[in-house]
């Protein structure tokens, strides 16, 4: 398991802050009061049985679980708070990395790209402002992972999107789009989205650059990034992120 990163895990009032290898297999064994956090695919297996699959294509098999009525969708992200009970490296697991156990688990609200509207863009997706920090934006297991921040006030869902302006000429380029409706700005805000790419052209192999444009109280920025539809050729590109937390903006769509 090769890019595992370090988050702030929020649950409820309770803030734990933890530390995370960046590599699990630097281990021989491991203990039951250990715990990892990452953010990975949920893939169903039928009835409700699942199984995880993280931005490097390591796979996690669900051994046990303090979420037993956790209902999994595919192309769903999820934040997975895990305890790894057994190692591919020390038994043959069936394919699988790891067995753990799952201590926790939250979808991310998970889209595919929106709908080029052209003129009608602003007015739909709008440019409310959000802040996006360096390593805050990396795309893993065909997504593209987003942490933004932006003022909050509780009233009315956020709208959030990506769209892709121009898809024949310049497939690459995309726009983050946010529209708060209005909602007052109580207080700074923290969202979580990923966003499903496999529609856009493959790279045939090649690595291409990305350019993700996104509105931030001072204008229009501009955030890049390596894609290549090819998965495998993806290892290692965001093994930078730190320090993110769980969403506290409940109401996005």
């Amino acid at each position: 398991m090769k890019t595992l990163r370090a988050f702030l895990l929020v649950i409820g009032i309770a803030l734990v802050s933890l530390t995370l290898p960046s590599c699990l297999d630097d281990d021989d064994s491991y203990s039951l009061g250990d715990i990892w956090i990452a953010v990975a695919t949920v893939v169903p297996e039928g009835n409700n049985v699942y199984y995880l699959r993280l931005d490097d294509g390591d796979k996690l098999w669900p051994a046990a679980t303090n979420y037993p009525n956790y209902q999994p969708k595919p192309n769903q992200r999820a934040l997975v708070n895990f305890t790894i009970l057994a190692d591919s490296t020390q038994s043959n697991l069936g394919g699988f990395s790891h067995y753990v156990k799952v201590n926790a688990i939250h979808n991310i609200l998970t889209k595919s790209i929106a709908k080029n509207e052209g003129a009608a863009n602003d007015s739909i997706y709008g440019t409310d402002p959000v802040s996006i920090y360096e390593n805050n934006m990396w795309i893993g297991d065909g997504y593209l992972n987003i942490y933004f921040e932006t003022l909050w006030g509780g009233k009315t869902a956020h709208f959030i999107n990506l769209i892709q302006p121009d898809a024949e000429n310049d497939p690459y380029t995309l726009e983050f789009r946010h529209n708060a409706y209005d909602d007052p700005q109580y207080t700074i805000g923290a969202g979580r989205v990923a966003f499903n790419l496999s529609s856009l052209p493959d790279t045939k192999g090649e690595t291409v650059d990305l350019v993700v444009n996104y509105w931030t109280s001072d204008g229009k920025q501009a955030y890049k990034l390596k894609y290549n539809s090819d998965k495998t050729k993806m290892e290692g590109t965001s093994q930078g992120y730190t320090n993110d937390s769980i969403s506290n903006i409940t109401d996005m769509k």
